[in-house]
């Protein structure tokens, strides 16, 4: 003799097995917050600053050996790193950066800067409420002591200089090196985004995100303003580097990340990092 099962309890087991279905994936979900680390359910930014000290950073100054923080440019107060100039008499040419210690090749990098209102009067004009984040840059160890700048490529970050004339942020420079923009190397040093002009001392969040010798995109504020490509040694500007490094037509791929000092005071927050691969 066969038994059917009531129609109430057919309907039932029905509705325990859609609950199953719908509960299966919120128990899953608490289950891997259990069992796996924090940094594999989330993303893999890394901060490349402790907040506290320049542990992991290189500075390089013109006219000095590399290591040589020169008149204490590069501090940290208050939890920001600050370009400073208090300890200065002249700039005398002393254009600074601070190295991050290792090689990135792709990766997105994301940080806050503004200026201040220290500017070293005998730097050149161009420097006024002018900094830059350095990438793809040759070794710091590899810089020569009287080398100006640095073979890499420059994320530019500019403001109101008070004269009337639209100043946008999130540029390309390029000393001893050359990009493709739009389709076509690029013979310009420096080749302006789309972003608005931004008050000296506001604070503005800049993205950069690079694939290797391929692919390289700014960001402002959340908003794409900039794209490249090719990103190889070649052009001139940096002057005083060993022959040997400056092999022109040579893509990319990687390099050391520097935050630039250059006559004008600035200040970095919140720098962090998340390769890609």
């Amino acid at each position: 003799m066969k038994f059917k099962n009531p129609p109430n309890q057919r309907i039932y087991t029905r509705a325990f097995l859609v609950l199953c279905c719908l509960a299966l994936p919120a128990v899953f979900y608490s289950f891997t917050s259990i069992l796996l680390p924090k940094a594999s359910q989330e993303s893999e930014w890394q901060s490349l600053f402790n907040g506290k000290d320049l542990t992991g950073w290189i500075a390089k100054f013109h006219h000095h050996e590399t290591g040589e923080n020169y008149a204490n440019t590069f501090r940290v107060v208050d939890g920001l790193i600050q370009v400073n100039y208090d300890e200065y008499q002249t700039f005398d040419q002393r254009y600074g950066h601070l190295f991050y210690e290792k090689s990135f090749s792709s990766f997105h990098l994301k940080f806050d800067y503004r200026f201040t209102d220290q500017w070293m009067e005998d730097a050149p004009g161009y420097t006024y409420r002018n900094s830059g984040v350095m990438f793809h840059s040759q070794a710091p160890e590899t810089i020569l002591k009287e080398q100006d700048w640095p073979i890499s490529v420059e994320y530019q970050m500019l403001a109101d200089a008070g004269d009337g004339n639209p100043r946008p942020t999130g540029n390309m420079c390029s000393p001893g090196t050359e990009v493709y923009f739009e389709g076509e190397m690029d013979p310009r040093h420096c080749i302006n985004s789309t972003s608005p002009t931004f008050s000296w001392n506001e604070w503005v969040h800049a993205e950069l995100i690079v694939y290797g010798d391929s692919l390289v995109v700014h960001k402002v504020n959340g908003e794409t303003v900039l794209e490249y490509t090719q990103p190889q040694i070649g052009g001139g500007v940096a002057n005083g580097f060993d022959p040997a490094i400056k092999v022109d037509g040579k893509l990319l791929n990687e390099g050391y990340i520097g935050l630039q000092a250059e006559g004008q005071g600035v200040e970095f927050k919140n720098i962090f990092i998340k390769p890609l691969r």
